[in-house]
């Protein structure tokens, strides 16, 4: 995992607030690096994440990647 620093510097900061009486700013952060491990381990081969029109029907949303389906 490329981005395993941040995790590990938002880890840091959160120890840091909780040892400080910033109990706030520690929920916050390790929040952050919740969404910053689920943003580090989603799969980062061919297209991204997104809303596709695909004749499924309203207000369908694909969760796959790679090359998707082309017509």
């Amino acid at each position: 995992m490329q981005h395993r620093w941040i995790i590990d510097v938002l880890d840091d900061l959160g120890t840091f607030a909780r040892h400080n009486e910033l109990p706030l700013l520690a929920q916050h952060l390790d929040q952050a690096a919740k969404i910053a491990i689920a943003e580090a381990t989603l799969p980062t081969e061919g297209a991204p994440l997104g809303v596709f029109a695909d004749g499924a029907g309203p207000g369908r949303v694909s969760c796959t990647t790679g090359a998707g389906r082309r017509p």
